[in-house]
């Protein structure tokens, strides 16, 4: 999220424990849109953020496969383009309506048949929402200030990466995965995936996947969605890929110490997390790794606040990626 401060920035929204969507019926028990709207903030105009990473140069070279399946000679901008796949059943597409960000007021967005977790918290049966322990991962990476977070930790974590921050910084990347971290898809460029349309969606996914494949050789099976912008229509496009949702349950609000009419500090965060270690002492954890302060919060809640972790894969007893390519 630390990202362009238009479309990049952090704005993520956190709610209580999720709401787990009845897998025979379908219903699900939705928040109040009022209780969660409340609590969406916008930073544009009250946050300093970080040098965008796209001031940074691409370091990854453009893989000679990728150039005969899409016949592109560059990585794209932020704005990747659609790429047909002849996996991709679009007759599978859920039929749920485009909302923006904190939008949530079209009786249809409200419907179970949606299930939107940043609008209303609804949470499918195969998103993965809490942990037995209490676990940290890390979004939008990899960025120079990931190296000194894996360098400090004491466990093996989760990284959520945006394919334009791995392109410019893939020897983190491969660093990342030789010290036995998960690696997960943040999507391409951090769009709110709910106000795209299907194609646009596909793109996200498609070139972070790609990105991803060309600097490690693997295929992700784990995706949290930028913002918490989930519904039924990305899930039925995510499902497609053979990827799932990471959510979580606790968020650090890490974002707010970068928010110039905040006062959250490091002091707030530590406490909290001490506090839903005490209260639930299991969960998932939302931080980022974009940024020195960010990082330096979630080394010293690995080092003194937290116990044994696990990565998202061992959380569910699953795979840690689709596949992975010699």
């Amino acid at each position: 999220m630390l990202f362009l401060l238009i479309i990049l920035l952090i704005t993520l929204t956190s709610f209580s424990a999720p709401v787990l969507s009845d897998d025979s019926s379908t219903i699900s028990k939705l928040k109040s849109p009022f209780e969660t709207l409340s609590r969406l903030i916008s930073k544009e105009s009250t946050t300093s953020p970080p040098p965008s990473p796209m001031l940074s140069p691409i370091k990854l070279p453009f893989p000679d496969w990728l150039k005969q399946f899409t016949g592109l000679t560059e990585w794209p901008d932020l704005n990747p383009p659609y790429i047909p796949l002849d996996f991709i059943n679009f007759n599978l597409i859920a039929d749920v309506p485009i909302h923006d960000q904190a939008q949530c007021d079209n009786p249809q967005t409200r419907l179970s048949s949606s299930c939107s977790f940043d609008c209303f918290n609804c949470v499918e049966a195969d998103d993965i929402y809490t942990c037995s322990k209490l676990v940290q991962t890390f979004d939008d990476g990899p960025s120079q200030h990931t190296k000194k977070l894996i360098s400090n930790i004491k466990t093996k974590t989760t990284l959520f990466t945006l394919g334009v921050n791995i392109i410019r910084y893939p020897e983190i990347y491969r660093e990342c995965v030789d010290q036995g971290h998960l690696m997960g898809s943040h999507t391409w460029s951090h769009k709110f995936l709910p106000s795209l349309s299907n194609q646009e969606i596909i793109a996200q996914i498609e070139w972070s996947i790609w990105a991803m494949n060309a600097t490690s050789n693997h295929l992700p099976k784990w995706f949290r969605p930028p913002y918490g912008g989930i519904d039924n229509r990305v899930r039925s496009i995510l499902r497609q890929f053979g990827m799932q949702a990471v959510l979580w349950d606790f968020d650090t609000f890490d974002w707010k110490m970068l928010d110039t009419k905040s006062i959250r500090n490091e002091e707030d965060i530590y406490k909290d997390v001490k506090q839903f270690k005490t209260t639930s002492g299991k969960g998932i954890i939302l931080e980022h790794d974009a940024i020195a302060r960010t990082v330096d919060v979630g080394i010293e809640i690995n080092k003194n606040i937290l116990d044994e972790q696990l990565t998202i894969s061992q959380c569910v007893g699953g795979l840690n990626y689709i596949k992975i390519f010699n």
